[in-house]
């Protein structure tokens, strides 16, 4: 793209040569290197073609100025070299293109030119036949030209292979051939293969391959522009019959290989694609030691699911040193002395839409979803032992997957829940709410606003879009093939003429049997095995009388039939637009923490290590955690914060989907925001007639102790909430086989609650020992495989009991808790605070999780400046407990 140029070694996958060339400031524009030929041909912007020893890597010294190739007499500049090529008949002879339209033979040996050919229309490339006697150009009119050297006086013949005919006679404007290629083959006409050249009657149409071959014209759309394609042949000689196989076409952001052995010219399969999914991808999950015979069984599945159309020919394309090794992860490594290289394989494909009837657009449900996808997919979560898949769409639906090996004829069952409890009051923090303990289970029983779903064929007089959700779901007997099957949809219902919200967290345990979500109305609780919702819960309620917020009556609300349009069309979009678009700006919307760009630059000098960020002290502080000792919030950061003013928030934060209609009015006192722990992430924080809506952000099922006096670990759910609020659910689940089919799982919040700065990310469970404990898991059983008289078909369970071998901890487990700017870690049953750490207080953590790091657990969190740190939690420390950082890392 300038006027550099490089040799690259592509069997050593290395530079050539150290040193590049320099062209004098002339960028170049086309380079030409013949098989088995040390010369190298190149072309600048300028006109004048310069000629390279590739032995040497250095000018021969020989330049073919623009001056001289179009005759002296010529004044008019013909424009950048376009075109390199040396005839087939001679290699001595050079053939030049300029994009003004000019064509020139020229003799390397004489250093003349043999013939001079100037036409009118731009040219863009120009290709030869085999035979040396014929060459064709392609045009900016989208015109083909054909020449012959006898006669150069005019082109032997021109095309306009996507020209119509216009009722008056005149030929329709069609867009430029880019690049043309004429391949000649033994037995058939030549093929003659371009890019570009369409009509302008259509606005917006694709970017397309045109294969003329013969009479007939195949014109192949691309899903994306084409950079650049290269037709492969049987021989690599320009003056032999070419007997072209493939096109090689590279595309902005894919690669396909087109075959063209065959009529209807299919695409091989790619062995590696470049681009993960056709449709933008919306979420991503990653899952580490997999039951080895999971990803075998998903590959062969997987393949008979594949498209038709596809080439029957292997890959055409060969070459390398690569040593493929298969993991059980399934990734494809690719080993060499120089590095590692990975490659995706895509092992299975579900598609969640064929779970529902396909929405009218302009009428019912579909009028409310406009243009935008309603099947979009918003989070997965995945079991590999027992292989459950659940998936998160956007219209507020849960989808339930069960694996199996076998066809079934299946009807998906559908659970309706109604889970639209907004609570009217505005949330403000309470003096207590700092009291880092869990408050004592007291005798309060939260009620909750609907315990069952109601029933799908209720409405209200006054409006049709109450107790509906977005999606019918096919309520016919259907066959389905091998591999995940649906099993049942959860769907959250309209109330009161608004639609639902979207789920903004969902956890799946198979040994339980229990699926639960949430968003910012409340908490719903699913037993999959039986088919019912065992609870529907708002917020508000979870609490009880523990409640540490302090509610107070704001004004009262519009009318909501008026507005439940705007609310759904805004709902559905804040997941394609508002959430996307900042999420990419969270770094560069942190830079307004610093006053200056001078503060900024000082900052990227420093070393990796510093304990500042972005002009902000961002050391950590690690300390105990004092029971019934109050924090407070102010400190030497007052006077800091002070002189941003009262309008000015000391940070922002990117929205994410999970927390988008979540925010809280800010005071203009310092201690408010220190305690106002969940800002609003738009630019406008000073407004209190917003919504305040507490969303509940992530879940974890697990053995744990749900009450103080319990003496073994039980069944709980632990809830976090946006307002760093964590929540302790106990479960009671029957235990026998016969009685889990049978009798009712029951719930009962115990009423511990706890509270951090920042939304609650992540939960995780350690023995006093340190290590992780996982949550119970099913072991699969295929539900359609023949039955075995002999083998009854019960459920096998896997539990994880903490261990209790230390005697400084006595029986119980650690739990870690990680929020947007605290980790706090506790001691169960006793529900202690043993250690808080504060991990950042100029940024905030995007995500976080518990993973095994350097023979030790460590908890990484990757924050929104760009820095992904791992925190190692010491239990050697006696006898206080530390939380250490072991390594910061830099994402630039």
């Amino acid at each position: 793209a300038d006027d550099t140029l490089h040799l690259w070694n592509l069997r050593q996958r290395r530079p050539a040569v150290l040193h590049s060339l320099k062209f004098n400031r002339e960028r170049i524009t086309f380079c030409h290197l013949p098989f088995q030929s040390k010369w190298l041909y190149v072309g600048t912007e300028r006109g004048n073609t310069h000629i390279v020893n590739i032995e040497s890597f250095i000018l021969s010294g020989y330049v073919i100025m623009w001056n001289k190739a179009i005759e002296l007499s010529t004044k008019t500049h013909p424009g950048p070299v376009v075109h390199l090529s040396d005839s087939p008949k001679d290699e001595g002879k050079l053939l030049i293109g300029f994009e003004g339209g000019t064509i020139v033979q020229w003799d390397l040996r004489a250093k003349k030119a043999d013939f001079r050919i100037y036409y009118d229309e731009a040219i863009h490339s120009v290709s030869w036949h085999h035979e040396g006697k014929q060459f064709m150009c392609s045009h900016s009119d989208g015109s083909l030209t054909l020449w012959n050297l006898r006669n150069t006086t005019k082109p032997f013949q021109v095309t306009f292979p996507h020209g119509k005919i216009q009722k008056d006679g005149r030929k329709e404007s069609c867009k430029p051939i880019l690049k043309v290629e004429y391949k000649t083959s033994r037995n058939s006409e030549p093929f003659v293969i371009f890019s570009g050249g369409l009509s302008y009657d259509k606005a917006g149409r694709r970017p397309a391959l045109t294969i003329m071959h013969g009479k007939a014209i195949t014109v192949l759309e691309m899903d994306y522009p084409i950079v650049e394609f290269m037709v492969l042949c049987d021989t690599p000689y320009i003056n032999e019959i070419q007997e072209p196989y493939a096109v090689v076409v590279l595309l902005e952001k894919d690669l396909i290989v087109v075959d063209l052995t065959q009529s209807n010219f299919p695409v091989f399969e790619n062995p590696y694609p470049m681009d993960i999914h056709e449709s933008p991808v919306t979420c991503t999950a990653y899952f580490a030691d997999c039951p080895p015979d999971i990803i075998p069984i998903l590959y062969s599945i997987g393949a008979k699911h594949k498209k038709t159309g596809y080439s029957q020919k292997e890959w055409p394309i060969a070459g390398g040193t690569w040593t493929l090794v298969q993991n059980t992860d399934g990734f494809i490594k690719n080993k060499n002395p120089s590095g590692v290289y990975v490659t995706l394989q895509m092992l299975y494909k579900l598609k969640t839409s064929k779970v529902f009837e396909k929405p009218k657009l302009g009428e019912g449900r579909g009028a409310d979803l406009g243009e935008e996808d309603p099947f979009a997919v918003q989070m997965v979560s995945w079991c590999p032992h027992s292989r459950i898949f659940c998936v998160v769409g956007i219209s507020a639906h849960i989808i339930l997957y069960r694996f199996s090996k076998y066809d079934a004829n299946t009807q998906t069952v559908s659970l309706e829940v109604r889970l639209q409890c907004e609570p009217e009051d505005i949330i403000t923090p309470s003096e207590n709410e700092n009291n880092p303990c869990f408050s004592e289970p007291g005798s309060h029983s939260p009620q909750p606003h609907h315990q069952y779903p109601v029933s799908p064929g209720s409405r209200t007089p006054d409006g049709a879009k109450d107790s509906t959700p977005f999606l019918k779901v096919k309520d016919k007997m259907v066959r389905v093939p091998p591999g995940y099957q649906s099993d049942l949809v959860i769907q959250l219902l309209w109330v009161d003429g608004e639609p639902p919200q979207q789920i903004t967290s969902l956890d799946i345990n198979s040994a339980y049997g229990l699926l639960a979500f949430g968003n910012c109305n409340g908490l719903a609780v699913v037993d999959y095995i039986q088919k019912t919702v065992i609870l529907c819960i708002s917020t508000v309620d979870l609490y009880g009388a523990t409640d540490p917020y302090q509610r107070l009556t704001r004004s009262p609300r519009r009318n909501r039939q008026s507005t439940s349009g705007k609310h759904c069309m805004r709902g559905l979009s804040n997941f394609y637009s508002d959430s996307k678009k900042r999420i990419r700006t969270s770094y560069q919307s942190l830079t307004e923490l610093t006053d200056n760009q001078q503060s900024i630059d000082m900052e990227r000098s420093k070393s990796p290590t510093s304990d500042h960020v972005n002009g902000h002290c961002t050391s950590p502080t690690s300390q105990p955690c004092s029971a019934g000792k109050p924090r407070i919030p102010m400190g030497p950061e007052g006077p800091r914060l002070t002189r941003r003013g009262p309008g000015r928030p000391p940070f922002r934060k990117a929205q994410s989907a999970a927390c988008m209609e979540i925010s809280l009015p800010v005071s203009h006192t310092e201690e408010s925001r220190e305690n106002s722990f969940s800002r609003s992430r738009s630019s406008s924080v000073s407004s209190i007639d917003r919504d305040t809506k507490e969303a509940i952000t992530t879940l974890q099922f697990g053995e744990s102790y749900g009450r103080k006096s319990d003496a073994l670990p039980t069944p709980c759910l632990w809830v976090g909430t946006s307002l760093g609020v964590v929540i302790l659910i106990p479960l009671s689940i029957p235990m026998e086989h016969e009685e889990r089919m049978e009798d009712p799982v029951t719930v009962g919040p115990s009423g511990a609650v706890q509270m951090l700065k920042g939304s609650v990310l992540r939960f995780a469970f350690l023995d006093c020992n340190g290590a992780l404990i996982q949550s119970p898991y099913e072991i699969w059983r295929d539900q359609n495989a023949p039955e075995d008289p002999d083998r009854p078909r019960r459920r096998k369970l896997v539990h994880f009991s903490p261990s209790s071998s230390q005697d400084a901890f006595g029986e119980g487990h650690l739990t870690v808790v990680c929020s947007e700017r605290q980790a706090k870690v506790f001691l169960m049953p006793s529900q202690s605070c043993l250690f808080v750490h504060n991990i950042t207080e100029s940024s905030f953590v995007l995500r976080a999780d518990v993973v095994s790091l350097c023979n030790s657990v460590c908890l990484a969190c990757f924050c929104a400046n760009g820095h992904v740190m791992t925190l190692r939690y010491n239990l050697q420390c006696s006898p206080d407990f530390c939380m250490q950082i072991t390594l910061i890392c830099y994402i630039f």
